[in-house]
């Protein structure tokens, strides 16, 4: 049966359609016209805007769950925390643990994607981690870091197969540019996360494959001094290598909006790419107490100014962001046009994991995946493949 969306703001790519329709059949968009169309179900969005459904491409869980626990209650609970935020794309990520552990996350990953059609597409395993600098571990488990050596990633990236499609990794560590050589051959894409590399490192390891920055900022070296010398770090040779995607924590809390202006003005809106790397807390209401990492070894941390911190207040544990605060955040916080910033986490995405030619953007023929909400970014419908997922009503 044909869908038509009626009298409502779409979002296609850098502008925004008044008085036009969209049609999808058969999960297909299948017709964006300025007439009206005529069909049997038609919806009135009644001035609300209709975008292209939210990618994440980092995050670690919600709702009380992280992907780690290990279970496909976890995995699901989840992943319709974040459809109910217009998540309709998701890149399920790991934390550095024991190999049994992440070879568990492989086979839970593969069951829920292969019988599951309730929640949002599963588009693939982000590997964060194990290959870190144990100086820019951050909330990374030290105790479970390794060196990037063949016998190390080779057993992980078997185990993983085909559903891995993104790694962060130190590029300084030892053995680190042939990983990424190797990532590149397996069609992985290759990103410098929690490492203290300079620009000398990061300059090499653009020629081993890496291509792209995992949350800029958090968890990599910045400008610094060795001796007399002023050296430059991860965070400015994002800035510098025009070739470098970036992703961003846009929550507002990990980088106040006057620094989301400055990675903007600089980097540029087609590189950058928001996500909201969210533990557990994800969806969680302010006060709730949460396990920052596992349910049995992990820390308390609190939700509180909508972010977990550590008990003393001191410092972050974590994200408890949704996509459709990312967006809000950068259009009402940092001052980017509304279609900016729902590009930066639908088209963007969609091209740096390569299915920009069937999703992130409201196109003819391509996948019916859309978010309805308001000028609040309110999100009131969910549309996964053409099928209504989540309504507010």
């Amino acid at each position: 049966m044909k869908t038509v969306f009626t009298n409502g703001r779409i979002i296609v790519h850098h502008r925004i359609l008044e008085g036009f329709s969209v049609a999808i059949e058969n999960g297909i968009i299948s017709e964006i016209s300025e007439s009206v169309l005529s069909s049997e179900k038609c919806i009135d969005l009644q001035g609300k805007y209709l975008a292209p459904g939210f990618i994440d491409l980092h995050t670690h869980g919600g709702g009380g769950h992280d992907f780690m626990d290990g279970s496909e209650e976890a995995f699901k609970c989840a992943c319709l925390t974040h459809l109910c935020h217009g998540t309709t794309s998701i890149v399920p990520t790991t934390l550095t643990c024991l190999n049994s552990e992440l070879f568990n996350f492989f086979k839970v990953y593969k069951k829920v994607k292969r019988e599951w059609k309730n929640g949002p597409n599963l588009l693939g395993i982000h590997l964060e981690g194990p290959f870190f600098n144990q100086a820019q571990a951050g909330a990374q488990d030290p105790k479970f870091l390794q060196l990037p050596s063949k016998e190390n990633y080779l057993p992980i990236l078997d185990a993983g197969g085909s559903d891995i499609v993104r790694m962060s990794a130190a590029i300084e560590l030892e053995g680190a540019l042939e990983l990424g050589k190797e990532l590149k051959k397996r069609g992985i894409i290759a990103s410098i996360g929690h490492s203290d590399a300079t620009y000398a490192d990061v300059q090499k390891s653009l020629d081993a494959g890496y291509s792209f920055v995992t949350h800029l900022y958090s968890g990599m070296s910045a400008l610094h001094r060795v001796g007399p010398y002023r050296v430059l770090g991860v965070v400015e040779s994002a800035y510098l290598f025009d070739e470098l995607k970036v992703e961003i924590i846009s929550d507002g809390k990990h980088l106040p909006p006057e620094l989301l202006r400055l990675i903007v003005k600089n980097k540029g809106i087609d590189n950058i790419c928001l996500i909201t790397d969210s533990m557990r807390g994800a969806g969680l209401g302010e006060g709730e107490i949460v396990k920052l990492g596992s349910l049995t070894n992990g820390q308390d941390s609190i939700i509180r100014e909508g972010v977990a911190m550590m008990p003393d207040f001191k410092s972050f544990a974590g994200s408890v962001c949704t996509t459709d605060r990312c967006v809000r955040t950068m259009y009402k916080m940092a001052g980017v046009q509304l279609c900016e910033a729902v590009q930066m986490i639908t088209e963007n995405p969609a091209k740096i994991l390569k299915i920009d030619s069937r999703k992130g953007s409201i196109d003819k023929g391509k996948d019916a995946d859309l978010v309805v909400f308001d000028e609040d970014i309110n999100v009131s419908s969910v549309y996964v493949g053409g099928e209504l997922r989540y309504t507010a009503n």
